[in-house]
């Protein structure tokens, strides 16, 4: 398990810097058409879904987000840096063919997007900015990780991110509340928005390009004085970083970015699930009772289990944890010394706090003896996924609460990182609709 620094990275000067670029979007903007082309971002992606949408539309971005070259799976992560290096190129020509060819265009001067996130249940729309954020020197607060990465996951959208020169995904940042950002967020919704789209969970995209030149240097002027937390896309960071530094210029490079506020018409935090593959849930129980009170639930239908933990999950006073094999479900909670022992001591008190800490220092690594390796424990980003997959590993669903946006921003202003995939910051931005490519 990685364990968190031990030491705060010292603060630097200057806030976080957004700037405009010209885009590169689709040629045809209407929203039927968008809504083929587009693509949830690529870790959400399943074999199955890739194929869907590949074969939805023979351009849609997830041909080059997770290319596919011969008889090779998809996604530029590949098992040797040779088969890496066939598909990321591909990826690139494709690119290139789609601009020559006119299905893509580039914008003739500078933006930035407002984009809202209208979902369709009456949850308040998330509205932010896309623009290009100055990746920070080393030491700078600007912009703060909470969760740790896999370096393969991470070498892999560094090779895509250097064959294309172009960032085909924004990540998301959750910036300080700033009133004068606020005030020109609203104001630049007026009239018809330029993009828009409807997806699948019935999410309203919409985005609106802005070039004025006065209220792009106001935006400029009021995110420089707050710092942001990456909520999404921390692969995409690292992988930005490390190619900064291989092009020897790390101070004048940038990321595509959603930037949103923190609090009101900002993100929601849902949580994000493990499976242990090949773990009975009787012999889950039984380690767990070593350091967990363990209480069998009764439930009968999977309908009647999926409301149980959906009602755990609304219930401020409840804690621990959920375990099931999609038929049973156990309840962990009063975690013994034994277990908060595996809590690393040095670390800061808002990564020791977090559930997700215990579920994978106390629980599954100390009690269940799993490593977090990709294989010994699976990620699942929804309830559903989570029951499916134990069932297909013949395995259990560690199933948890989410984390409180607070809570995150506490974590990566200690200098600590939460464990991977530890968060699902929602709604999800769309890929597809605008790409940056690279020019400085």
């Amino acid at each position: 398990m990685p364990s968190p620094p031990t030491e705060v990275p010292p603060a630097a000067a200057g806030g976080l810097e957004v700037r405009p670029f010209r885009a590169l979007t689709y040629r045809r903007h209407d929203p039927g058409q968008l809504a083929r082309v587009s693509s949830p971002a690529y870790d959400l992606v399943t074999v199955a879904a890739r194929h869907q949408l590949a074969q939805a539309d023979p351009h849609n971005v997830v041909r080059l987000i997770l290319p596919e070259l011969g008889g090779t799976a998809p996604g530029a992560d590949a098992r040797t840096p040779a088969g890496t290096e066939r598909i990321v190129d591909h990826a690139a020509r494709t690119l290139r063919e789609w601009e020559d060819q006119g299905v893509l265009v580039r914008d003739a001067e500078p933006a930035l997007w407002v984009y809202e996130l209208r979902p369709s249940d009456g949850t308040p729309a998330t509205v932010g900015w896309l623009g290009a954020v100055t990746l920070p020197e080393p030491g700078s607060r600007a912009v703060l990780p909470h969760e740790d990465t896999f370096p393969v996951a991470v070498e892999g959208r560094r090779a895509l991110l250097a064959a294309t020169r172009t960032d085909l995904e924004p990540i998301v940042l959750a910036h300080d509340a700033e009133p004068a950002v606020a005030e020109l967020t609203a104001a630049a919704r007026a009239g018809e928005p330029d993009l828009r789209l409807v997806d699948s969970d019935g999410v309203a995209h919409s985005l609106w390009r802005v070039t004025d030149p006065a209220v792009l240097a106001e935006l400029g002027a009021g995110w420089r004085r707050t710092s942001a937390v990456i909520a999404d896309g921390h692969h995409r960071f690292a992988a930005a970083l490390a190619h900064a530094r291989r092009e020897g210029a790390p101070g004048r490079s940038a990321v595509l970015a959603l930037v949103t506020p923190m609090g009101a018409g900002g993100l929601r935090v849902e949580p994000i699930h493990r499976v242990l593959p090949g773990l009975s849930l009787d012999a889950a129980a039984a380690a767990a009772a070593r350091g967990f009170r363990v209480t069998p639930l009764p439930v009968g239908s999977r309908s009647d289990l999926v409301e149980h933990v959906r009602r755990w999950q609304r219930d401020p006073r409840q804690s621990g944890f959920l375990v099931t094999d999609g038929r049973g479900l156990q309840h962990l909670d009063r975690p013994a010394d034994v277990v908060r022992a595996a809590v690393p001591a040095e670390a800061p008190d808002a990564w020791r706090r977090l559930d997700v800490v215990l579920a994978h220092h106390g629980l599954a690594e100390q009690l269940w003896g799993r490593s977090d390796g990709p294989d010994d424990v699976l990620i699942a980003h929804d309830l559903d996924q989570a029951l499916d997959l134990a069932d297909e590993r013949t395995g259990v669903a560690l199933l948890l609460r989410a984390p409180s946006p607070a809570a995150v921003a506490a974590v990566a202003r200690e200098g600590a990182r939460m464990p991977r995939k530890s968060t699902l910051f929602v709604p999800k931005p769309r890929t597809g609709l605008v790409f940056r490519p690279h020019e400085d």
